[in-house]
């Protein structure tokens, strides 16, 4: 029986999900998610807000499809000294996210948001933060090059949870937010509205 509806695409979120033991369905939310971060920045949203918006429109438009289920939105920003990151175009691209990125630290906006028939009934942002090391010119190349195809769908241009470790010098905060989804959490707030046993 399905418990849980991801208005979401990731592969890395349908894992975590699983791996805990989850029964879910995937729907990915087709939204205009630049038109949306466009209009909230310029309104100044901040970050924080902008991710939560983020996973609440993808939410809602899964929930309209299915008025029954309990669906979950997720969405996950960056942001370097003001600057606010989106998934990379291109390997140059990403060559010169990394490159902005390196030396630096760097906050991950993590949101998520919980629709039950229809309205939210939980949101959480989580706020890693993470330090990229010093690495040289040729590592970088190499990085990308080497795994374009991983990461190309990736807010950072990394995945922490394989080479990608190799690009930090500290990390602080929830693995599995860095990943993309604040799953303890999560687990939580299913348990204690017993949509699943605990």
């Amino acid at each position: 029986m399905t418990i849980l509806t991801l208005a979401s695409g990731s592969a890395i979120r349908a894992r975590l999900l699983r791996n805990a033991g989850l029964e879910i369905s995937v729907s990915p939310a087709r939204i205009d998610e630049a038109a949306i971060l466009d209009s909230l920045q310029a309104d100044g949203a901040t970050p924080h807000d902008i991710a939560d918006a983020l996973a609440e429109f993808k939410s809602q438009r899964v929930a309209a499809r299915f008025p029954q289920s309990l669906v979950l939105g997720c969405d996950q920003l960056l942001e370097c000294q003001g600057v606010l990151y989106s998934k990379p175009v291109d390997q140059p691209d990403a060559r010169a996210q990394l490159d902005h990125l390196r030396g630096k630290t760097h906050r991950l906006y993590t949101a998520a948001v919980l629709y039950a028939e229809q309205q939210p009934v939980w949101r959480h942002v989580s706020t890693p933060r993470l330090t990229m090391r010093h690495f040289s010119d040729d590592f970088l190349n190499r990085y990308v090059a080497d795994h374009w195809q991983d990461i190309r769908n990736c807010v950072g241009c990394y995945q922490i949870e394989g080479p990608g470790i190799r690009l930090f010098s500290q990390v602080q905060g929830d693995l599995f937010a860095i990943q993309g989804l604040p799953l303890l959490e999560l687990l939580t707030i299913l348990i204690q509205r017993k949509d699943i046993p605990g």
